[in-house]
């Protein structure tokens, strides 16, 4: 059972299934700020899954380090479906990672451009493509942040469990 604070158990078997397929990881967060990465990187083996993190909380750090396009953070901003799956996209890319995770939302206190306290968009990127959700999130600040990196692990582990193994024989 997974503790709905830190979501340790959940990551544990994260990095137990990926260091079985030898595949890695790598995030790029916005409202998390390296949760996720930090999340990951206290389970004993992650050095074997986690190639590593971007933590783009500035919305230009998404173009300059994430490499999100310009057109869709001025057309859509920086908290949106094509801004996470960028965000998946880069991580993987820039990390040189099997799988990438981009997270972008609102925590609060306050609405931002429009969004709700507690939107929060997940990109997972890998080896099947590129998927987005939108959560929606309750809480204050830490509980929206830490409700994402939990449902982060979560959904990476579906995918990677849905994820058709390779042949071996």
């Amino acid at each position: 059972m997974s503790d709905p604070v830190t979501g340790v158990p959940a990551a544990a078997d994260l990095v137990a299934i990926l260091t079985r397929r030898g595949q890695t990881m790598a995030t790029a967060e916005s409202l998390t700020a390296g949760l996720l990465a930090a999340t990951i990187a206290g389970v004993p083996g992650a050095s074997a899954v986690l190639r590593g993190g971007l933590v783009v909380y500035a919305t230009d750090l998404k173009h300059t380090l994430a490499g999100v396009d310009e057109h869709t953070l001025a057309a859509e901003g920086p908290v949106a479906a094509a801004t996470a799956e960028q965000l998946a996209v880069g991580a993987r890319t820039a990390c040189g990672a099997d799988w990438g995770v981009g997270l972008t939302g609102v925590a609060g206190p306050d609405p931002q451009d429009g969004c709700p306290v507690g939107t929060v968009y997940l990109g997972l990127s890998g080896p099947g493509g590129t998927e987005v959700m939108r959560l929606h999130l309750a809480g204050d600040r830490w509980t929206i942040r830490m409700s994402a990196v939990d449902t982060a692990v979560a959904e990476l582990l579906r995918r990677v469990g849905d994820d058709v193994p390779v042949d071996s024989g």
